[in-house]
């Protein structure tokens, strides 16, 4: 396997931020209620992660290593300044619907780790690589929370998604449920956490099971190898 798709498969998967690290969590519990919601905050924290990583792997042979942290700090600092001035001049709906959890990107601590494990140690490529990886595996767990709570939760799909995508992708809206049948549990935390947890133990099953089917792969060719040892014996 190439190291690419070992960094991709690392990512988004063997390694990821949200199911197997669980980091960063606060964000996918409270602004999940819907997708546009989720999207937004998800591709925000995923530029500030490959921004963030691409300077510190700049600029890491002129990082002393002793005030590394607050400088991590400074840069990631000033990086989702930028982002929440954007947000703020280009779409206000989505900004309000965000709201504080654009400032406390600063306090995501996969951004803080992934720059001290890898932009620091590595080439700008790498720590590129890694960065997108790592902020789209977390992307794709925000984005199924987001859909899941947001059908079961009120009934729709897409709901203020031309806040974030612009005027066109409001054909991308969809009605599934009836609101007198939406179940609006699923819009508090604790439905996030319910819903996180099924993801989890579904990650985690098909996991064993990729496992047990490797072990009975090679427990098959060691008993050929020795069937075959005997034979010439």
């Amino acid at each position: 396997m190439s190291k690419f798709f070992k960094i991709l498969n690392y990512g988004i998967w063997t390694k990821n931020s949200s199911l197997v690290q669980l980091l960063g969590l606060c964000p996918i519990l409270a602004v999940t209620t819907n997708v546009t919601n989720a999207l937004g905050l998800g591709v925000v924290t995923t530029l500030v992660l490959v921004f963030t990583n691409v300077i510190i792997s700049i600029f890491r042979f002129f990082i002393p290593k002793n005030i590394r942290i607050p400088i991590y700090m400074m840069i990631i600092s000033a990086i989702v300044s930028c982002f929440d001035m954007l947000i703020n001049a280009y779409s206000l709906n989505l900004y309000r619907s965000l709201g504080v959890f654009i400032p406390l990107i600063i306090t995501n601590c996969v951004i803080c780790g992934r720059a001290d494990f890898i932009a620091i140690n590595n080439s700008v490529w790498i720590a590129f690589l890694d960065a997108l990886f790592i902020g789209l595996g977390s992307d794709l767990v925000i984005f199924l929370v987001g859909s899941i709570r947001e059908i079961i939760g009120s009934g729709t799909l897409f709901f203020g998604i031309e806040n974030l995508l612009g005027p066109w992708s409001h054909v991308l809206y969809i009605k599934i449920i009836n609101i007198n049948y939406a179940m609006l549990f699923f819009l508090y935390p604790a439905g996030a956490f319910m819903i996180l947890g099924f993801i989890l133990a579904g990650k985690n099953f098909i996991d064993t099971k990729n496992s047990l089917n490797d072990c009975d792969a090679c427990l098959t060719s060691s008993l050929l190898r020795q069937g075959k040892n005997k034979d010439i014996e």
